[in-house]
């Protein structure tokens, strides 16, 4: 079993650290139509994901085979492993995970709204769409152009001086191909041009510049709308990998992260989520995709953003959130997908945005909260982000149950005894729990390391004794233990019990 497992971390990603055997089982597929799902890694799918449909398939495998271990069932390995992985309904990109089949006049729907269409399929469709378009219809006038100057009699007095033809110096389908480009682009070299004799070549010279007009017209639209889609500035919108539950202002509650990484803002920007869940009803109907709804603060207004820096997205679980039941042991197995929407009008172009994430039960994190990533820089009077550490979480005391049960232990007056994370955080990060009203703390608190740092060594250099010279070169400033009193408040470092 093991030998099985490393063989296919090698082949695949390479050489892994820890046990393979680690990976979670995959969870069965709600969308599960006993197809045998395609090995091929796709552009959307995770390494754990990855990682899970290939132990599937090896497991399966050896258990026919019989290598890789005795010790498994065949009938076991197939039965457990035959149903596909969940795959997500809505990629981390914001794309849909979703085909569209069997829909009846479908070509006739999309040409009748055929700028729409244009605008949406690929770049390389478009401009195959418009080179094509200007080639036939500089083919189609040159042939009617020579039609024209056929009838007229123009080619059997070429060498007729006193002929006069309905176009100049049209003598064969390549001039005629020439003076249709010409006339269709406005171009006018001087050589070629039409005479009163024929009111045809007038008629039909007026229609191919009319032409002309609108394909250029319609092309250009159709780029400058391709280029000014707000479904580009998605892209720099961004979500937390992770959502993160753990207890806040006495609640439990749901968290994650969104941010901006442009300057320009996003106005009038709203947030908010639905939970992709199966439902039975009580008829014993089942609704395999059923919406609820998640409240992200709409009544007390917390749904609407102010996103010059990284928010955090809280959700209360309450009676009516569908988290209310949900222990950390049912979260691993549960099967939904938590759909984050994120709207607003771009600053630049005046379009509404719409931005789009997911999160699966594997990427909900219990126990933890996100890591503060907004510091003060004294040197220059800014607020920076640090978007290096986005996507950190850590570990805090939360209780082991359900919100229903934390509120059932509250109101009779106990006390979880179990926590979930239990790992103290980072000695930086203890601040930001901390509730001080003194401005002055707050500031030295916002300051950065390395203004504390250039504070210390103008202190040592001015003020500090030889004494404490000497204990500062021998004391070690990362750990609280040996660092004195004086020097923890000038730090703003907390000591461990």
């Amino acid at each position: 079993m093991q030998a099985v497992l490393n063989q296919i971390m090698e082949t695949s990603y390479g050489p892994i650290n820890g046990p393979a055997a680690s990976l979670p089982i995959p969870e069965p597929d709600l969308l599960d139509n006993g197809k045998v799902s395609d090995n091929r890694r796709d552009s959307q799918d995770s390494f754990r994901e990855y990682a899970q449909r290939h132990v599937r398939t090896a497991i399966t495998n050896a258990a026919a085979s019989g290598v890789g271990g005795a010790n498994i069932h065949p009938r076991r390995g197939t039965s457990h492993y035959s149903k596909r992985m969940r795959r997500r309904l809505v990629y981390k990109n914001g794309e849909v995970n979703i085909t569209q089949t069997n829909i009846r006049k479908r070509r006739r729907r999309y040409l009748a709204d055929i700028f729409t269409t244009l605008v949406d399929i690929k770049w390389r469709y478009n401009l195959l769409l418009f080179a094509l378009a200007f080639t036939f219809s500089w083919l189609i006038f040159a042939l009617i152009w020579w039609l024209v100057c056929f009838s007229h009699g123009d080619l059997d007095h070429l060498e007729n001086q006193d002929w006069k033809p309905c176009v100049l110096e049209i003598k064969t389908f390549t001039s005629a191909l020439l003076f249709s480009i010409e006339t269709q682009h406005t171009i006018g070299y001087g050589t070629r041009h039409t005479t009163e004799e024929c009111p045809e070549a007038i008629v039909l010279m007026m229609f191919q510049s009319c032409f002309g007009v609108i394909c250029q017209a319609l092309m250009t639209g159709i780029v400058f709308a391709k280029l000014s889609r707000p479904k580009k500035r998605a892209e720099t919108l961004m979500f937390s990998k992770s959502a993160c539950i753990c207890k806040q202002d006495g609640d439990l509650c749901l968290l994650l992260r969104v941010g901006d990484m442009r300057k320009s803002q996003i106005v009038e920007a709203h947030i908010r989520a639905v939970l992709i869940k199966k439902k039975i009803t009580k008829e014993g109907d089942v609704l395999p995709l059923f919406q609820f709804d998640v409240d992200l603060g709409f009544d007390e207004g917390r749904d609407r953003l102010f996103l010059v820096w990284p928010v955090i997205i809280v959700h209360k679980i309450d009676e009516d959130s569908p988290f209310w039941e949900l222990s950390p042991e049912d979260l691993h197995r549960e099967q939904f997908e938590l759909i984050v929407i994120l709207e607003g009008i771009v600053e630049s172009t005046g379009m509404t945005t719409q931005a789009r994430s997911s999160y699966l039960p594997g990427e909900v994190l219990w126990g933890h909260r996100f890591e503060r990533l907004v510091t003060f820089q004294k040197e220059n009077g800014q607020y920076q982000i640090d978007f290096s550490r986005f996507h950190n979480t850590i570990p805090v005391d939360t209780p082991n149950c359900s919100a229903k049960e934390l509120a059932e232990m509250t109101a009779a007056g106990q006390t979880p005894e179990q926590t979930f994370g239990g790992a103290r955080p980072e000695q930086g990060d203890l601040d930001d729990d901390d509730d001080d009203d003194d401005d002055e703390e707050d500031e030295e608190e916002n300051t950065s390391l390395s203004a504390k740092s250039d504070r210390f060594l103008d202190f040592l250099d001015s003020d500090a004794s030889e004494e404490e010279t000497t204990f500062c070169n021998r004391a070690s400033v990362t750990s609280p233990v040996n660092v004195g009193p004086q020097w923890r408040n000038f730090f703003k470092v907390e000591q461990f019990d």
